[in-house]
């Protein structure tokens, strides 16, 4: 799971998308794309800074941190709280190697990290996701059209999953252009599936406002937004007949929109997995 902090992305994000509030105070190294980056996400232990997650091929990753370690130092700084960890790093350049000392098991261990330059939320995205089975589809709610109970019940079509809000500009201007996909491959193969946190009643009502034609679910839980990293809407995956997730796009934007429509049309030509039509 990957979820971005609201600092980590505030100032940094087109005006073609919208950054959600955090449920958790995780923290990814300086706010803005472009920094020095560490790629963690830490949460609040007290006089302690646990490491919650490690992003996928980040400089952690590469260094061996593990979902589990409590940070001790980074950069010769004792961790502290995760404040201190941020003005570390940003306090370096990409490309500089620091030590990080961490608490594993009992014993400590001394990383030596290359920072990189911090990828764009897109990119960090992909980074988890793309080329790894897309997450479960957990406890949603159908506000319209067939929802799909389970990642497993699309197997053997190509899906778009986008995240969306009722009151989220950019996601409006994303539906006509999804709804389209929808009536140009559905019988292809082709399943869209929105997905928004609001309730179902309201989703049902918009839906049926906008003349939507695909699947509409409720995530009222929060749990499959959580499971897909989501911090911004729109958000859309691009999943493939086998389940794998093969991109990843935030925000609205005419030219991507258009690459992703070359990639479904690519996917739907591909061979369905071994006893799917």
């Amino acid at each position: 799971m990957l979820t971005l902090s609201a600092a980590a992305v505030a100032g940094s994000g087109p005006g073609n998308m919208h950054t959600l509030p955090s449920p958790n105070q995780f923290q990814f190294g300086p706010h803005q794309h472009g920094g020095a980056w560490l790629g963690i996400e830490m949460g609040s232990g007290g006089a302690s800074v646990p490491v919650d997650h490690v992003v996928r091929g980040s400089p952690a990753d590469k260094a061996g941190m593990q979902s589990g370690d409590v940070l001790v130092s980074v950069d010769g700084t004792p961790a502290g709280s995760p404040a201190n960890v941020l003005r570390a790093v940003a306090a370096r350049a990409a490309g500089d190697t620091i030590a990080v000392v961490v608490r594993r098991g009992g014993q400590t261990h001394t990383l030596s990290v290359t920072l990189a330059v911090r990828p764009s939320a897109d990119d960090i995205l992909r980074m988890e996701y793309v080329g790894t089975f897309a997450p479960q589809l957990s406890a949603l709610t159908a506000a319209a059209g067939r929802v799909p109970p389970s990642m497993n019940a699309l197997r053997g079509r190509v899906a778009v999953i986008e995240f969306w809000a009722t009151w989220c500009g950019p996601c409006r201007m994303t539906m006509p252009v999804l709804d389209g996909w929808q009536s140009r491959y559905g019988a292809q193969g082709l399943s869209v599936i929105g997905i928004t946190t609001e309730p179902a009643a309201n989703a049902a009502a918009f839906a049926l406002q906008e003349g939507l034609h695909y699947a509409i679910a409720a995530d009222t839980t929060n749990a499959t937004s959580l499971a897909y990293g989501v911090r911004n809407i729109p958000t859309l995956f691009v999943v493939d007949k086998r389940g794998v997730v093969r991109d990843v796009s935030i925000g609205y934007d005419p030219g991507t929109n258009s690459q992703l429509e070359q990639l479904v049309q690519k996917l739907l030509a591909e061979p369905a997995p071994l006893g799917h039509p």
